[in-house]
């Protein structure tokens, strides 16, 4: 394995680790605590802030996530092509990353809908259903980006093994042939 390689791969890992981590504490941290604001509006800007501040840095994390997997398909392309597990994996690992970029994607633009829909909701019923609407939508959309992510480590570590010899720490040991 090349300095590279290493680089790459790493870079592939710590990225999605930064994505996951990121969605998974605005999920259990962030959008709980500003819950704790006086009012809607309050409350939104709470999240707002903090979403504002992280949004950076998860978008970076996204583009070079997306950008050392293809650096790693193409390295492995022979192994995806001609080893049927690997293909599998990578079928599956493509189709979640999709469904994670297009779930965070979602959250983000309904995240800001609702910071718009929360300063109308005072004056217009109209904006006060939507933000209702929005902040259900909200509920389960903060899940799905750590879920598909956490999905992304799972299959990562599965591609992972697949590479590997084959005495491994967690392998059982072999069997000691007897001498007749």
């Amino acid at each position: 394995m090349t300095a590279y390689s290493t680089i790459v791969r790493a870079t592939h890992l710590l990225t999605n680790a930064a994505w996951f981590g990121g969605s998974l504490a605005g999920a259990v941290a962030l959008n709980p605590a500003a819950r704790t604001g006086d009012d809607a509006r309050e409350r939104a800007r709470i999240a707002d802030e903090g979403w504002r501040r992280w949004g950076p840095v998860q978008g970076a994390a996204i583009g070079l996530h997306l950008a050392s997997g293809i650096a790693i398909l193409a390295d492995n392309r022979r192994r995806v092509l001609g080893h049927r597990p690997t293909t599998t994996a990578v079928v599956l690992k493509t189709a979640l990353t999709a469904a994670a970029v297009v779930v965070s994607a979602e959250a983000y633009r309904s995240g800001a809908e609702l910071g718009d829909a929360l300063e109308q909701a005072e004056n217009d019923p109209t904006a006060r259903d939507r933000a209702r609407t929005l902040t259900q939508r909200m509920g389960r959309l903060q899940w799905g980006t750590p879920a598909t992510t956490a999905g992304l480590l799972v299959l990562d570590a599965y591609l992972g093994e697949q590479q590997r010899g084959a005495a491994g720490l967690l392998d059982p040991p072999s069997r000691l042939r007897r001498r007749s």
